[in-house]
């Protein structure tokens, strides 16, 4: 019976850094070779300079998402990133619920079909020729997020300036931007101004503006929306340019959650240990785990687990005709604190996908590549195709019907 974190399985170390030199150069090989060490027990251990545990089951998830008492966002990753250190992103329980509760208005279904005709207009039109869709996806979410937020009326440049070293690997986004950081604040104010004096808007600025928090609430969700969305977008335009049998509305959501299993922007997640936790693993093991560890889940990792989904590696949107395995599907986290943001997502890559013309892969890389979020390394060349080939839609209810 194991009774110390030293015993845990993990990947294999470097001399005098552990895992803190693959962690910052090959994250995804490195957390890879950990699930495949702990696959029977869901658990393994990372020396990252403190103490840190990565687990993917579905027990695991449900616990760290649902018992906010022992597993807290303070002191987690988001901390040391400015763009995200801040809001219901970093409240614990108990102050978290009503804080949510607080902004959850602007961002629930009902409030979505009021920004759906603005958000869909926004979209930029489709380049002639060759054009790079990851490009194309940022410049489109970026325009979808000044329309939901803003009515556009953001300075796109400023905004364009602010989102931009997310993009970029770490250590570049959690590098301080007080200039930066003062512009925006700046704009945001003005803006919100502008909506508590004419005290009629429904864009989510003028939402959250009145809120005790609301313009650090507007600024951190801003940023948290733009790399995610951006990702899956791209992801799915190159994924129906490989598989045109699915670019219809009616599989597109069926494209999305494949994509995002798959390629979930957030790809790992972390916690801290208020407590000392006894944790009993799927092999009948027992493990303790020291008050102050790093708690770590993974989407990317319980997305893909061939334990609980069929062809876990392939891009098989059939698969979603069924529910997913409890807590397996995580692209925007779970319980109380699943993503504020996540309707909000939906409404921008669906209407998007609904514009793209039929598509043709011409050349890409689309390898995953993580920093704050998960995206592809890029470009993903596209083109139009200018009718789709006959037959597809059979084709597509015959591998459904066969799932």
């Amino acid at each position: 019976m194991r009774s110390s974190l030293d015993l845990l399985p993990e990947p294999p170390t470097r001399p005098g850094n552990g895992h803190l030199q693959d962690w910052a150069l090959q994250p995804l090989a490195l957390i890879e070779e950990g699930a495949h060490r702990s696959a029977a027990g869901g658990l393994f251990r990372l020396r990252l300079g403190l103490p840190a545990v990565v687990g993917f089951s579905a027990a695991w998830n449900r616990a760290l998402l649902t018992d906010l008492h022992t597993f807290r966002s303070a002191g987690s990753f988001s901390r040391v990133v400015p763009y995200l250190s801040g809001g219901v992103i970093l409240t614990d329980a108990p102050a978290h619920a009503p804080r949510r509760g607080m902004v959850n208005q602007g961002f629930g279904k009902r409030h979505m079909e009021t920004l759906r005709e603005r958000v869909r207009a926004a979209l930029p039109p489709i380049p002639a020729g060759e054009w790079d869709a990851l490009a194309w996806a940022d410049s489109a979410a970026l325009n979808m997020l000044n329309a939901a937020y803003f009515s556009g009326e953001f300075d796109p440049g400023l905004l364009h300036a602010f989102l931009a070293p997310l993009r970029h690997p770490f250590p570049v986004p959690a590098l301080p931007r007080p200039l930066l950081f003062a512009r925006v604040d700046a704009e945001l104010r003005r803006l919100a101004h502008k909506r508590l004096t004419a005290g009629n808007g429904d864009d989510l600025l003028a939402l959250l503006a009145p809120l005790p928090g609301g313009l650090e609430e507007t600024r951190v969700s801003l940023a948290a929306g733009h790399d995610t969305t951006t990702h899956a977008l791209a992801w799915a335009a190159w994924h129906l340019a490989h598989s045109p049998e699915w670019h219809a509305p009616e599989h597109h959501g069926a494209v999305l959650k494949e994509v995002l299993r798959l390629y979930p922007p957030g790809w790992m997640g972390s916690r801290r240990l208020a407590r000392n936790l006894r944790w009993n693993t799927p092999d009948g093991q027992s493990v303790l785990l020291p008050r102050g560890t790093l708690a770590l889940y993974s989407p990317y990792l319980s997305g893909r687990d061939t334990a609980l989904w069929l062809q876990a590696s392939e891009f098989r949107p059939q698969r979603w005709q069924a529910a997913p395995p409890a807590w397996a599907y995580l692209p925007f986290g779970g319980g109380e604190r699943i993503c504020l943001g996540m309707h909000l997502a939906h409404l921008m890559i669906l209407e998007a996908l609904t514009t793209l013309p039929p598509l043709e892969p011409l050349r890409g890389n689309a390898t995953p590549r993580p920093g704050v979020t998960l995206g592809p390394a890029g470009p993903l060349v596209v083109r139009t195709m200018q009718q789709h080939p006959p037959g597809r839609g059979f084709n597509v209810m015959t591998r459904c019907s066969g799932e």
